[in-house]
């Protein structure tokens, strides 16, 4: 009974100390609601952009042309005489001389050609040497037989003859004059012939990839084109321009009196260190495109620049005084129009059509629809709308969280839940 009583008084002073625990963890449960209730983010703020003035300046304008570079001499090789190839005496790709054999044909059957040629010659030149003698004694027997007849020491028949004889082995010597002429001609066809064996480079340049192997049958009418040899250095570069960019490119040069200095970018967007000049022009315009054909000369020391290759031409036309330019990005196309958006001393944006013009670098010059000191959006204007308050900032520095849209409310601390 003891026992019991002395339980029953242990389990009345624990039971205020459970209820005091509970309460309180309520308590803290309550506070902590409210606290988090009263921490709770509000609306978020404008969004940030970045700015940038519109500014006044004077810009080179650059006219770009897409070019394709041409060997300044283009020599094409091509046999001359039938027969088989018997020697490539030059590297595909190499730089070969003026005057340097490149192929040969196998010459024994112009040699053999040139030898009767040549025999055929000697043959008619001893004719004529025995007509020629012939000939001289016929004009002897008349000589001697005229002034007799003129005597009546012979007969009119004997002078006849004479005459006859005399004229009869002249023409006998004016024939075989002209075999051996035909004989002479037949030679130096075949002098020609066997030079024609011996395929050589007419200029310095590099050597093409040879289109024809050792004991192909070359010639007339087989393989016309053996290989191709280039002059590259200066190399050339064809530009179809409009009628109007050589109109003014050609007022610049006559009233500045000298040449329109190029610059050539290459495919991987170098720039190419020697600077070139227009060489010519084609003599009409193109009445399908509306362009004329231009050449442009560039040294290439180096034979880095090879016919064939495009190239990017790019020319300073004329200075545009006082132009208004903003960067390109801040610049939106949309079928066929240019908008900007410009934000406004009330942090507004305004969405305005703009005239563009010529590019200068990284920057674009607009004709129409700004004016000097106009704010507009180059960082950003793929989330404003006409009429929309925005945050702007200077241009380029958004952080990288602002930059990816990550706002925070202004004037108020993240809260824990918003850390997590």
């Amino acid at each position: 009974m003891k026992h019991m009583e002395s339980s029953l008084s242990r389990l009345a002073i624990r039971v205020p100390w459970v209820l005091l625990g509970l309460a309180a963890a309520f308590c803290v449960f309550t506070l902590a609601a409210g606290c988090e209730k009263g921490e709770k983010a509000g609306p978020p703020g404008p969004p940030a952009v970045e700015v940038v003035d519109v500014v006044q300046k004077d810009v080179p304008i650059y006219y770009d042309w897409v070019a394709t570079l041409d060997g300044m001499v283009n020599a094409t090789i091509r046999a001359q005489v039938t027969g088989y190839l018997i020697k490539q005496n030059y590297r595909d790709g190499d730089l070969v001389k003026k005057g340097q054999v490149l192929f040969e044909i196998d010459p024994r059957t112009f040699e053999a050609a040139l030898g009767q040629a040549k025999a055929t010659l000697d043959q008619a030149r001893a004719v004529v040497e025995l007509q020629e003698a012939r000939w001289a004694t016929a004009k002897a027997n008349l000589a001697r037989v005229k002034p007799l007849a003129e005597q009546n020491a012979v007969s009119q028949k004997d002078l006849d003859d004479a005459v006859g004889t005399e004229q009869s082995t002249r023409a006998s010597v004016f024939a075989a004059q002209a075999s051996v002429a035909a004989a002479q001609a037949a030679v130096d066809k075949a002098q020609l012939d066997l030079g024609f064996t011996k395929l050589i480079s007419p200029i310095d340049g590099i050597a093409g990839i040879a289109k024809a192997q050792i004991g192909n049958l070359v010639g007339p009418g087989s393989i016309d084109e053996l290989t191709t040899v280039s002059t590259v250095d200066p190399i050339k570069a064809y530009a179809a321009i409009s009628e109007q960019e050589y109109m003014k490119a050609a007022e610049k040069q006559s009233s500045q009196r000298e040449k329109v200095v190029l610059e050539m970018i290459l495919a991987d967007g170098t720039v190419h260190p020697q600077k070139g000049e227009v060489a010519f022009a084609d003599r009409q315009v193109d009445v399908r495109t509306g362009t004329i054909r231009v050449a442009s000369i560039f040294p290439n020391p180096n034979n880095t620049l090879r016919p064939g290759q495009f190239a990017r031409i790019r020319a300073e036309i004329e200075v545009r005084k006082g132009a208004l330019v903003i960067p390109q990005r801040a610049v939106t196309e949309m079928q066929g129009k240019y908008l900007v958006a410009i934000v406004g001393s009330d942090n507004k944006v305004a969405i305005k059509p703009v005239k563009a013009g010529a590019r200068f670098g990284q920057l674009w010059v607009i004709d129409e629809g700004l004016k000097t000191g106009e704010k507009v959006v180059a960082e950003g204007t793929q989330k404003v709308r006409e009429g929309m308050v925005v945050n702007p900032k200077p241009f380029g520095s958004q952080t990288p969280a602002e930059s990816a849209g990550a706002q925070k409310p202004e004037g108020k601390p993240q809260s824990k839940a918003e850390a997590k």
